[in-house]
């Protein structure tokens, strides 16, 4: 079985990935509610305002990371033979750690102040949303792996 990075950031796969993890981003933003829901509505409206493209700019630079960061709970599902998804959702907590140390060093070493400041205020909620976007992220993965071989 091939790693996530042969899966996921081949060349006729990438650009797709890419959209995906955009779609992924906007439904977990319009699922959120309350209060703190508004504040992320309000957050990533900032973000894409100051930037218009940055959304999936930023996955684009990430996405290596971030599949590096997937690919031991890849590993790990497909040597016991279980789904990926589930093995995902039993972990969310450790996918959810995995994927924001990467954003959280990035962060660290933005020069643009409003988008700092957007994450800043965002964090200390940070990994509660990432576990809630763990099940999505799942079902992404097994989309192109059980899609097989892309064509470059």
């Amino acid at each position: 079985m091939p790693n996530l990075t042969e899966i996921l950031l081949v060349p006729g796969n990438r650009p797709k990935v890419i959209a995906d993890c955009g779609k992924l981003v906007e439904e977990e933003v319009d699922s959120k509610g309350g209060l703190t829901g508004l504040a992320v509505k309000a957050a990533f409206a900032v973000v894409k305002a100051v930037k218009p493209g940055f959304v999936p700019e930023a996955i684009d630079h990430m996405l290596d990371d971030f599949v590096n960061r997937l690919e031991p709970f890849w590993a790990d599902a497909q040597a016991r033979n279980e789904p990926v998804g589930a093995l995902m959702n039993a972990r969310a907590g450790q996918v959810a750690d995995a994927l924001l140390a990467i954003s959280d060093e990035r962060a660290a070493r933005a020069k643009n102040a409003t988008l700092r400041k957007a994450y800043d205020k965002l964090r200390p909620t940070g990994k509660k949303h990432v576990e809630a976007a763990v099940p999505r992220i799942g079902r992404l993965i097994a989309k192109y792996a059980s899609a097989g071989p892309a064509a470059p």
